[in-house]
Parts: C-alpha cells; structure tokens; sequence
C-alpha cells in the first residue's frame, strides 16, 4: 500500500463522521505553534485587515463565470442548513472562494476544513481562544504588530488568516497536504485531524 493511501485510508470510513461534523462543532487548531513568518506571510495577513468589503469574482470568460456560478448555486443548497439567510451565504461562500483562489488552495479543501474548525460559526470561539470560521490562534494577530483579536471575527479576515497560514504551512510541507493540515491542527504526523479535514472536503466537492 502506497504512502499516500495509507494516510488516506480511514477516510473512506469516515462518512459518518463527517456526517456529524456537520451538525457539531469541535475546535482542532488550537495547537497551532507560534513560529517566525516570511515577509510574504506578514504582507499577506496585514493586507487582510485593511480589505474589509467581501470581494465580487470576476472572470476573463462567459464560462468561467458560469463555472462560478453553478458552484455558488449548488454548495449555496449544500450550506443552507447552517446559513439560511441567501445573502449571508453569498457574501461567505464568495470570500471563501477569492481567498481560497488567492491563497492557491483548492476552494473545496477550505471548506471542507471550516466545517471541521467551526461547523461555519463565525463567532466560534475554543477552549484555547481559537476564533472565527477557521479557528486563528490570536497570536497570528500578534506577529503582524497588530493584536487587536476582535478583527479574526471579521469574515474576510478571519478567512484570509486561515488560507494564508495553511498556505504557509503546505509550502513548508512542500505540497504535502497529510503533513500541512498536521501543522495547521498542530498535530504533525498524526492522521486523525487530516482524515477528517479530507473526508470533509468530499462534501464540498
């Protein structure tokens, strides 16, 4: 068995799992470790504070607009249950697909994982003082000179953050998302917190 899916193999007993991570919502990324950052990674968080507006997508073609918006229409349907109010869920699931897009991850990969962090509660908060829909440890507020924490409920922020520090976190691991999502969690090596962040994704396909 390959290493690739031996990491991946309790995924695929992971539906009920993931089932119930839809409706509960568990905080993973409180150990995230606080360590020195690229000057990129600081430019890139800093900017996120003063982008308050959810930003609008725009597309070079017709198709990729309609590429766009056939996946706004079905993961809208997908994410009613938790965001019942149509333009509330436009404005997350816009910002979530720029800052996904941005930050070059897969917007499904995202998704999947704030509904492992938070279960898409914006003002989720964990035993460790982990905030927001993907669950950013205060002291990344800290590292850019600003620890003003209330700013990681704002959506925009609090979604640039995250993207930006699994960015950072794939990029040391070269790619390796088993590895990255392990750094991201603080649980590097261990497959629980990957699997299930994977598994998750699959809704969000």
């Amino acid at each position: 068995m390959s290493t690739l899916v031996s990491r991946r193999a309790c995924i695929l007993r992971t539906s009920g799992v993931v089932g119930a991570l839809f409706f509960e919502a568990p905080s993973w990324a409180g150990a995230q470790i606080e360590e020195p950052l690229a000057d990129s990674v600081r430019t890139a968080l800093g900017s996120a504070i003063a982008n308050q507006a959810p930003p609008v997508p725009e597309f070079n073609d017709t198709e990729s607009r309609l590429v766009y918006l056939r996946w706004l229409g079905q993961t809208s349907e997908r994410l009613k249950i938790k965001k019942p109010d149509w333009q509330t869920r436009k404005e997350f699931l816009q910002t979530v697909w720029y800052e996904a897009r941005r930050a070059g991850l897969d917007v499904s990969l995202v998704l999947g994982l704030i509904q492992v962090e938070s279960n898409f509660r914006k003002f989720a908060v964990s035993k460790v003082g982990a905030r927001g829909y993907m669950q950013v440890m205060p002291f990344w507020s800290r590292v850019i000179g600003d620890s003003d924490t209330a700013k990681l409920f704002h959506m925009q922020t609090n979604l640039r953050f995250g993207c930006v520090i699994l960015r950072h976190y794939l990029d040391r691991e070269r790619g390796d998302l088993f590895y990255g999502l392990g750094r991201y969690n603080g649980s590097r090596g261990k497959a629980e917190y990957p699997n299930l962040v994977l598994g998750a994704q699959k809704r969000w396909t």
